[in-house]
């Protein structure tokens, strides 16, 4: 079976409380160390891959994210999905081409620009376009910028959800949704919905935001700055 097929499996059927956990490696060593753990697939952080090579978020120029995303493809055999942001202005087709070349199943796309929320439908005709040149080549994580940057209204975000899933989106990622409306936007969302969670205890557990409506749970660039904060400590210790 085809990568792309297994990582699209993954996504259907979930019971309550079972959502898809993907944990974010950002380089080779960190997606082996993910892979060895057990988890069934991975999903690149754009945040994470910034900071490990020097770039603020959302400053990483298009040859190197997606060199960064080859090499975590390359150290392992599970799938992985790839957040390449916008899209850094590339055609949907030279953006499809790329990823395909990386060897990323999926990947995540959000809908706004420098924090500002795109026009919806505008972008829901890119995702078509995305969504026609990959085929089922590829997963789309279509990213939903509401509650990030919009007036955080639930009922807009379903709309804009809408859109994106009739354009072949195959989830939405209202990323920064609180827990509480997460059932409301499984009422009016069709198909996986990816919600984000966090490392530090402060939040719902995976299983928690499975039980209210996640179909998957992905952390961002959590794990490489708690990675950084462990390497903090652990160089303060060679002072002594």
């Amino acid at each position: 079976m085809r990568k792309v097929d297994v990582f699209r499996a993954l996504h259907r059927n979930r019971l309550p409380g079972d959502p898809l956990v993907l944990p974010g490696p950002w380089d080779a060593i960190s997606a082996r160390v993910c892979e060895e753990a057990g988890f069934p697939a991975l999903a690149t952080p754009s945040a994470g891959i910034a900071a490990s090579l020097g770039h603020r978020d959302g400053a990483t120029p298009a040859d190197e994210m997606f060199a960064a995303v080859a090499r975590v493809c390359g150290a392992v055999d599970v799938p992985v999905s790839a957040d390449i942001e916008g899209g850094y202005g590339l055609t949907p087709k030279e953006l499809v081409e790329r990823l395909l070349a990386a060897g990323a199943v999926g990947c995540n796309l959000e809908d706004s620009e420098d924090g500002t929320l795109k026009d919806a439908h505008r972008h829901a005709d890119w995702l078509a376009e995305v969504r026609y040149e990959a085929g089922d080549e590829l997963f789309v994580n279509a990213r939903v910028d509401t509650f990030a940057y919009g007036d955080g209204d639930p009922e807009r975000a379903i709309e804009r959800a809408a859109l994106y899933v009739a354009a072949g989106a195959e989830c939405v990622y209202p990323i920064g949704a609180p827990a509480d409306v997460l059932p409301l936007l499984r009422s009016g969302i069709q198909g996986p919905i990816n919600l984000g969670g966090r490392l530090d205890g402060k939040g719902p557990s995976p299983t928690t935001l499975g039980e209210l409506g996640a179909t998957r749970v992905t952390f961002g660039p959590g794990l490489q700055r708690w990675a950084a904060l462990a390497l903090q400590g652990m160089v303060g210790e060679l002072k002594r």
